[in-house]
């Protein structure tokens, strides 16, 4: 992200004549960073004005995304993808990465990894926590190939796009 502030990126957002009704959608586990790091980056964001979408309410592992969450992701001219390590684990999350990559290539929306306690080269490869995930994900959607390797090529496009790695800054 060369020397830019996170915030600075956000603030750059391309220029077009589409109206968006948010600046940025935040993409997360719930259950991982929700109270923490998400919930704090969802604040500073607020703080300086950028009008964000969060997803106020815990949501149970689906296959499908709720049309709100798809109209968000649509409406939203940044996505931010915060991995943990239980991202992968999450159907859910993994429908919605899919849709956020979508976006990013028909609508041009700016997508923003941020890797929280997870290796990069683990989330593009499907290694580690990631490969842990996928394994149990092979067993459910044994018929249902086409949607595991959708998720497999959203995870890798998604890790090869320039972020912030933040496994120093966790557990010391």
């Amino acid at each position: 992200m060369g020397t830019r502030t996170p915030l600075a990126a956000f603030s750059s957002s391309p220029s077009s004549s589409k109206h968006w009704m948010y600046d940025v959608f935040l993409s997360f586990r719930g259950e991982d960073t929700r109270y923490n790091f998400t919930g704090h980056l969802y604040m500073a964001l607020k703080e300086a004005g950028i009008n964000v979408f969060i997803d106020d309410d815990e949501l149970e592992n689906g296959e499908d995304i709720a049309a709100e969450l798809v109209q968000a992701n649509l409406g939203s001219s940044i996505s931010v993808i915060v991995f943990s390590r239980r991202y992968a684990a999450s159907s859910w999350c993994l429908e919605e990465l899919v849709k956020i990559m979508e976006c990013k290539r028909t609508l041009r929306q700016m997508v923003f990894p941020i890797f929280y306690d997870v290796d990069p080269s683990d989330v593009r490869k499907q290694t580690g926590w990631f490969g842990e995930a996928f394994v149990k994900h092979e067993d459910r959607f044994l018929l249902d190939t086409d949607k595991v390797q959708r998720w497999r090529s959203a995870l890798t496009e998604a890790a090869t796009l320039s972020g912030w790695d933040l496994r120093s800054t966790v557990d010391g």
